[in-house]
């Protein structure tokens, strides 16, 4: 695997820490031993975990009023792979990337392939764009993509997705997200019933597109830019359609697409439940739709989260697979650091659920004893698992501090010589 930042560099920086790890290591395995805890299995459990990485998210973002171009961004979808390539060098738990349509289109998959295979990289779940006009497209969807009233509209988008699937294929994914800016923003601007049955109507014919070994994953959110109402709003609706599309049909849960304080647990709960959680974008979340750097804000709900994972695993063995990925808008820090932190935080909140004694848990609930219960969680929250983290890191070959690392790598500075800015290149492709 070829690496972007110097081997040796890393190892430099590993040996400086190597012998405060070890004494931290240490000690939290003794102390986890005393909890009849394996300190040895939960690191080689950490080692297994993966999410992927946003193509999109390593390019600053943006608000509605100003983008604010961050220095040596990328201003392709091959150097996009290799801000990528240097984040799971780090973090040694960002293997796959995920790519979205049109922004990361490319006329040669095979050498986009290639390059990421070289870094060690795959690619994971492929996102087509309906959610804003792109030049030369001959229809807006101004008022809707897969749910316009305009039959042409709705096939211009249907043929969208369909072609993002084949790119997908050539690249080695198995998977589509689909997301939707849909809705209406006044009463009566659009039949509500309507709309969902020609949203229906478009994903029957992306569906019946997939290869037979791909997932079709429905992503909902709650607003924006459709202010009264979306049309997959909801995971209720969102459910409903993967039901009615077939088995290859998932539902995908963004962590700030919900409003406030929403219960995201229990969605989770559910639709593991029934068989149809696909899988997550990973963010948090201050009012609704932040896209904040994962963990920042809510990090007890991030845990909650991977409880119900872990449970669900428990319940049901190797056929419960999520996608797990990234999504975040980076606005005013370097986003390679932000999404080595949130990969971190993502990993930290899967290990801490590994924490939790389910028997005595179970105990607890069938007793009715809610205090003891809410306490098994919180032990195993609040047990500082960063040299479990660290470790693993060390042991893959990746960085003791990934952040400090990369800092001390200089990579920023000297990406920023090599990638002048050009006017209308965006790493993100949101703005």
């Amino acid at each position: 695997m070829s690496t972007i930042i110097d081997s040796g560099r890393v190892a430099e920086h590993n040996a400086q820490l190597r012998a405060g790890l070890n004494a931290d290591y240490e000690a939290l395995g003794g102390m986890l031993a005393r909890r009849g805890l394996d300190i040895e299995r939960l690191t080689a459990l950490a080692q297994t975990f993966a999410v992927a990485l946003p193509s999109w998210g390593v390019g600053t973002g943006g608000t509605r009023f100003a983008r604010f171009p961050g220095k040596g961004e990328p201003r392709n979808v091959f150097e996009k792979l290799d801000d990528c390539a240097v984040i799971h060098q780090l973090t040694r738990a960002t293997p796959g990337v995920s790519l979205h349509f049109p922004w990361d289109k490319t006329t040669d998959p095979a050498a986009l392939r290639q390059q990421a295979e070289s870094h060690g990289l795959y690619f994971d779940a492929v996102n087509s764009n309906t959610f804003q006009d792109q030049a030369g497209q001959q229809h807006s969807y101004k008022y809707g993509s897969l749910t316009a009233n305009d039959a042409a509209t709705r096939a211009q988008a249907v043929a969208h997705n369909i072609e993002s699937i084949e790119l997908g294929k050539a690249l080695g994914s198995k998977a589509l997200t689909v997301w939707v800016g849909d809705g209406a923003n006044f009463p009566g601007q659009h039949n509500l019933r309507g709309a969902l049955e020609r949203y229906l109507g478009s994903m029957r014919d992306i569906y019946a597109a997939l290869p037979a070994d791909w997932l079709l994953f429905i992503e909902h959110k709650l607003f924006e830019p459709a202010f009264y109402a979306t049309t997959i709003a909801d995971w209720g609706t969102s459910f409903a359609c993967a039901q009615t599309l077939g088995d290859k049909a998932r539902c995908l849960v963004d962590l700030g697409h919900h409003a406030p304080n929403t219960n995201i647990e229990m969605i989770v709960a559910r639709l593991a439940q029934f068989g149809k959680l696909g899988g997550f974008h990973f963010n948090d979340s201050k009012y609704g739709d932040d896209d904040l750097d994962s963990g920042s804000i809510n990090p007890f709900q991030l845990f909650l989260v991977f409880n119900e994972l872990a449970d669900a695993a428990q319940r049901d063995g190797d056929t419960f697979k999520p996608a797990y990925m990234l999504d975040q808008s980076h606005n005013v820090t370097d986003p390679i650091e932000s999404l080595m932190n949130s990969a971190v935080e993502v990993q930290r909140a899967f290990v801490q659920s590994q924490l939790v004694d389910r028997t005595a848990l179970r105990q607890h609930q069938e007793a009715n004893d809610a205090l003891q219960s809410a306490q098994a969680l919180k032990q195993a929250y609040r047990t500082d698992v960063s040299a479990i983290l660290a470790m693993a890191r060390l042991r893959a070959g990746g960085a003791i501090d990934p952040l400090a690392c990369y800092r001390d790598a200089g990579y920023r500075a000297r990406v920023a010589d090599l990638r002048p800015a050009v006017a209308g290149a965006s790493g993100s492709g949101i703005v």
